[in-house]
């Protein structure tokens, strides 16, 4: 079916008009999104799919400030990313996003529970207050405390995307996004971080997840599917009870 605003517009934390986004490739204009109107409601859990080479990690860090549109705008929890200057831009981002990647990307040179501090003290200086939050997002990911003070590369693949998962926490964002989180980690510990993603989102927190993994996308309340630069149908999981069933005779509709 083709997608639909939610039912209350007013709840939507991201909200896009005739979102596009083209490069220059050998002196052609490739248009990667087009036109691209979307609404993402707060609280929900949001998988954007499509086929290789569709914009789908274009798409994710348009709508959260990590790259520019070339027309169009983005309004994220209330404001308008595209109106913001670079620096601007990126104080909101602090506040207001969390990022989870395919990489940890974690700061060798610092420990666990530094890496999580660095990120806090972008936003505030009560050194106390963020301590706290810190140690309370570890437990929450459950990583042993004995791992609190270990250095990234003392960790394996699952620990630390839990770990990044606690950092993009860190700053209460109102939206968390996540470029193929578990792209690079074995079933087991795709598995954990995946229950600890619907756990946050279960608590309120608002995802918008790119992957290309049926497992994965099946977590989400609602799937968007991407093709030649728009979302050409979407998904609903919403209360169902086989979701990776429906989502699957979903993408074989789309040609998957």
């Amino acid at each position: 079916m083709p997608p639909t605003p939610p039912e209350d517009p007013d709840s939507a934390v991201i909200t896009t008009d005739k979102l596009s986004k083209s490069f220059s490739v050998g002196g052609a204009q490739q248009h990667v999104l087009r036109n691209l109107d979307l609404e993402i409601t707060a609280g929900s859990f949001t998988v954007v799919m499509g086929p290789s080479g569709a914009g789908k990690s274009t798409l994710l860090y348009a709508l959260s400030g990590l790259d520019r549109p070339t027309l169009g705008t983005v309004r994220l929890d209330g404001t308008d990313l595209t109106a913001l200057g670079e620096d601007a831009l990126a104080r909101f981002r602090r506040g207001h996003c969390g990022f989870v990647f395919q990489q940890a990307h974690l700061l060798d040179s610092l420990t666990v529970l530094e890496n999580l501090l660095v990120v806090g003290l972008l936003v505030s200086r009560d050194r106390g207050a963020l301590a706290d939050r810190a140690r309370s997002l570890l437990e929450r990911v459950n990583l042993p405390e004995r791992d609190w003070t270990k250095v990234p590369t003392m960790l394996s693949g699952g620990e630390a995307q839990r770990v990044a998962i606690a950092r993009a926490l860190m700053n209460r964002p109102a939206v968390v996004f996540a470029d193929e989180p578990t792209g690079q980690l074995g079933s087991e510990q795709s598995a954990a971080v995946l229950d600890l993603l619907s756990d946050v989102h279960a608590d309120g927190q608002t995802i918008v997840m790119v992957t290309h993994d049926v497992r994965s996308a099946a977590r989400a309340e609602r799937v968007l599917y991407l093709r030649d630069g728009h979302v050409s149908h979407e998904c609903s999981l919403s209360g169902r009870t086989e979701r990776t069933q429906a989502l699957t005779s979903f993408l074989t509709e789309m040609g998957w």
